[in-house]
């Protein structure tokens, strides 16, 4: 099964178990779409667009706030809502919402789906296997980056540290210690 199919069978399966939620697509940050399960009022290109809007404006207000990475975006309208969840480090899931929806459950099942989708552009999805495969130790260490990457969307910049550690100071302790910045 190529990516393409792999990422669609996510998105139906999101759509399955999930009866509000009206529209999912897999999309990346700088707003390209790469798979989409949408009516047919809603535009592909138009949507992806809007989800790169709102997710660089959502790293720039967790950053300068102090909050750290962005985990996600929630947007409530009069009638639904629209989330933006990262799903790896090169994808973003989006899920629009009617206006009854049960939140939890949707985020919930989103989070599964996000997971999903990551293995998936990672090669780490038993329903896809890329051409070239490498090693099995390869394949351990790619998933512990994925997940780490969940953890936000800057993911790839790893947090500094408040403090600096000096070591002890003796006369016989010579340690070389990289300080953080």
């Amino acid at each position: 099964m190529s990516k393409a199919d792999a990422l669609a069978a996510a998105l139906d399966d999101l759509l399955a178990v999930s009866p509000d939620v009206e529209a999912a697509a897999i999309v990346t940050a700088d707003g390209l779409p790469m798979a989409s399960a949408l009516p047919p009022e809603v535009e592909e290109d138009r949507l992806a667009a809007m989800s790169a809007a709102l997710i660089t404006l959502g790293e720039r207000a967790a950053d300068n706030l102090g909050k750290g990475g962005l985990a996600q975006v929630f947007v409530e309208g009069e009638d639904g809502y629209v989330v933006l969840m990262a799903a790896g480090y090169d994808a973003v899931l989006v899920c629009v919402t009617t206006k009854g929806t049960k939140v939890g459950l949707v985020l919930f099942e989103l989070r599964r789906a996000a997971e999903r989708v990551a293995d998936i552009m990672e090669g780490l999805a038993p329903s896809f296997e890329p051409e070239d495969s490498e090693d099995e130790g390869a394949e351990a260490d790619s998933r512990e980056d994925r997940d780490e990457a969940l953890d936000g969307f800057k993911a790839a910049e790893p947090p500094s540290p408040s403090r600096t550690f000096e070591p002890p100071a003796g006369p016989d302790t010579e340690v070389s210690v990289p300080t953080w910045q």
